[in-house]
């Protein structure tokens, strides 16, 4: 559910796998037919809908979309009926909307395996694409330097957070104290970053980006806090990507991450998401190849 629940190892494993499976997307193996995928929304995505549709899809499964228009999400039916049902009828259950404690109970009262496609507080699967994508650039993540810039308590700062303190990769998370990562979530990360060798680091210091592999922002405003937006915009415009920053590197192979979608001219610049440096377009596509990894290693044959 969040990738606190798996272990370096395992994650290593869905990395090698991703590799995998991107090196095969022209054979038409079909590893998921007869199975059948349950995507539940409550939240509108163009990555992570079209990932698991075409990942499970291609591989001859039956994905079945299923917004809060189409079923009883704990509206009329308690959520732990549906999930008695979903379970019932699905191989396994995607769900990408607000609480984590959705997904837990998804998990807790369907049977079959639950994926994480998006909550407030983590994004586990988008985490891991861009580890995938920060390798295919430079190889092995341990002790790599990842800086993200930005709104430093979202769910893809929080699940970068995890997922770096369990490879090694050293993290930098720079926004504005308002912003940065409840002392909760550092005070579990930090144990599991000593073990591992990763430097973990939040600050509101724009020159700690130097020696930055990898510079990574994303939306000052997440879905659901659309009424703070001139507040974010306040607080984050000294903390925009641009090119500037870029070179404050110090170094010409730094690469540019962003989740997507992007409201170019605000968190970032256009010539950087759009420029040479830019990784996005790639992130974007890696999320279907993290995805059907995942799926493949975790899904009952």
């Amino acid at each position: 559910m969040t990738w606190l629940d798996f272990t370096s190892e395992e994650i290593r494993l869905f990395l090698d796998l991703s590799k995998q499976v991107k090196l095969e997307r022209n054979e038409g193996k079909e590893r998921f037919k007869g199975k059948t995928l349950a995507l539940l929304f409550e939240k509108r995505s163009t990555r992570t809908r079209c990932a698991f549709e075409t990942a499970f899809g291609e591989e001859g499964g039956h994905p079945v979309f299923l917004s809060t228009d189409d079923i009883q999400l704990g509206a009329k039916e308690s959520l732990e009926d549906t999930a008695r049902v979903l379970g019932r009828m699905f191989n396994a259950i995607q769900f990408r909307g607000f609480k984590q404690s959705t997904v837990k109970t998804l998990a807790d009262y369907s049977g079959v395996p639950v994926y994480n496609g998006l909550t407030d507080l983590f994004h586990p699967t988008q985490a891991l694409a861009d580890i995938f994508t920060l390798e295919e650039s430079f190889g092995n993540c341990q002790g790599k330097k990842l800086v993200f810039v930005g709104d430093g308590r979202n769910n893809v700062a929080r699940s970068l957070l995890v997922i770096c303190a369990k490879l090694g990769v050293n993290f930098t998370i720079i926004s504005p104290p308002e912003l940065t990562p409840d002392a909760e979530l550092l005070n579990i990360t930090n144990p599991i970053a000593k073990k591992s060798g990763a430097d973990i680091l939040v600050s509101a210091d724009l020159g700690e980006v130097v020696g930055a592999d990898a510079v990574y922002t994303d939306v000052w405003v997440s879905m659901g806090e659309e009424t703070k937006r001139a507040e974010r915009r306040a607080l984050l415009s000294p903390y925009q990507v641009n090119q500037d920053l870029m070179d404050k590197t110090g170094r010409k192979d730094t690469i540019f991450l962003h989740c997507l979608p992007a409201i170019k001219g605000e968190e970032v610049t256009v010539d950087v998401i759009d420029g040479s440096q830019s990784r996005a377009w790639d992130q974007a596509e890696n999320r279907k190849w993290t995805i059907k990894a995942i799926m493949l290693a975790t899904l009952p044959e």
